[in-house]
């Protein structure tokens, strides 16, 4: 075989030359290649690393900010009616009729039930007739007696005069007969007893006619006009008693729930008594409008006062807020679990038709208005033994840890009262590795929680 190779080159150093060559065209193209990562690094970190970092530098601290906070106290509460009774019957009976039922509204006054009455009518038709009967009795006494019974005494009184002058006239003769031995003694006691007795009519005859005459006594006519307001109680407290099988609503509001149909046995119940505790010998339950009831705890009640607006939000409806205003607030604390509060009513000013009572409510009772202060985000601020405070960025941008008093929270902000001009610039995050450790005062050597 014949080759193109030098006579003086072996082809072992052919290879060995070849290889040689080979490393060190490999070796450049690595430095190449590294001297132009190197250099894309510079470039990429110049455009993109370098101002993000600058970014992120600039975003951990915020100014301090001067705005109006609008103060507001928060408060749990409950949907409560104004008025809340059982109603029942005031005497024991059937319910004839139930006019209503569970979720109707109801006026004052109207009639929503019915009781049986059927055992009252007929004592209402006979205490009408006593009634009736005493006024004529009275009407009699008043009238005096008729002529015609006048007359009648009159004649009387004139037929007992004819009769005692026949008796005195008898008695004059038999005296005389007897003077003269006519007549025995027997016959003139008995002419003396006739004329005795027609006398004695004649008197009684007399007051008779001036009793027709004089008309009825005042004591009669006193006895006839009582007898007369007697019967009147008793009708009208029979009266009384079938108005009562009307039952009518005391108040406005809604039927919260029925306790009773027609045909069932009702009797009388409290009034003050619970919805809750009702059994089935009342009616119905009614309630009035509902109102908000929240218990404000005993830090935050001076802030409160009658005709505050409110807002609040049920959990039945995310994302809605209602209106009201302060009505009421109680003398008397409430403890709950060591918890001094004060029960705090407010009227329901939009939608109360949505809200149903014993439903749940976040209130912010609106307390008034900080105007021009200086604020802070609330997650700047830190407390540290010597006392709370937050971190301001200085001239290098360095956290200065700077005791302030503050004021009121807002949603995320809080009010400096005193420590800051509200020029500064305070961290509200750090990056990693430079975070400065929060201390609870009194702790040394232990972190605290950021407020």
């Amino acid at each position: 075989m014949k080759t193109d190779l030098p006579h003086s080159e072996t082809f072992p150093s052919r290879v060995k030359n070849f290889k040689k060559v080979g490393i060190t065209k490999w070796v450049l193209g690595v430095f190449l290649l590294g001297f132009v990562a190197a250099g894309s690094y510079i470039v990429y970190r110049q455009i993109v690393i370098v101002p993000r970092q600058a970014a992120q530098r600039q975003a951990l601290s915020v100014p301090v900010e001067r705005l109006n906070l609008s103060v507001t106290v928060a408060a749990n509460g409950t949907i409560k009616p104004e008025r809340s009774i059982n109603v029942s019957p005031k005497s024991s009976g059937r319910l004839k009729s139930l006019l209503v039922k569970e979720g109707d509204w109801v006026k004052q006054g109207q009639i929503i039930a019915y009781m049986d009455d059927s055992n009252l009518q007929g004592q209402l038709i006979e205490a009408k007739g006593r009634l009736a009967e005493a006024q004529a009795n009275l009407q009699k006494l008043l009238a005096g007696n008729r002529v015609e019974d006048i007359a009648q005494a009159q004649a009387e009184l004139q037929n007992t005069q004819a009769t005692l002058e026949e008796a005195t006239s008898n008695l004059r003769q038999n005296e005389q007969l007897f003077a003269s031995g006519a007549i025995s003694s027997r016959d003139l006691i008995t002419s003396r007893a006739a004329y005795n007795s027609a006398k004695a009519a004649v008197d009684r005859a007399q007051q008779a006619l001036t009793l027709q005459q004089n008309g009825s006594r005042p004591e009669d006519i006193a006895q006839a006009r009582a007898q007369v307001k007697q019967a009147q109680g008793a009708l009208q407290n029979i009266q009384t008693q079938l108005n009562d099988t009307a039952i009518a609503a005391p108040f406005s509001g809604v039927v919260a729930q029925k306790y009773a149909d027609p045909g069932a046995f009702v009797t009388p119940t409290t009034a003050g008594s619970s919805v809750s505790g009702a059994t089935s010998n009342s009616i119905l339950a009614l309630a009035a409008n509902n109102q908000v009831v929240a218990n404000v705890s005993e830090s935050n009640i001076a802030q409160i006062r009658i005709g505050q607006d409110i807002s609040f939000r049920a959990d039945a409806y995310p994302g809605k807020t209602f209106k009201g205003r302060v009505i009421q607030i109680a003398v008397q604390s409430t403890v709950e679990q060591n918890v001094t509060s004060f029960q705090v009513k407010a009227a329901i000013l939009t939608a109360p038709q949505l809200l149903r009572s014993g439903m749940n409510v976040d209130v912010d009772f609106k307390a008034g208005e900080v105007k021009n202060a200086i604020v802070v985000p609330t997650v700047a601020i830190a407390r540290q033994p010597n006392g709370t405070g937050v971190f301001v960025a200085s001239e290098n941008n360095n956290p200065v840890f700077t005791p302030i008093q503050t004021g009121v929270t807002v949603n995320d902000k809080t009010q400096v009262l005193s420590g800051l001009t509200g020029t500064e610039k305070v961290f509200i995050t750090f990056p990693p590795g430079t975070r400065p450790q929060t201390r609870t005062p009194g702790i040394p050597g232990m972190g605290g929680s950021r407020r």
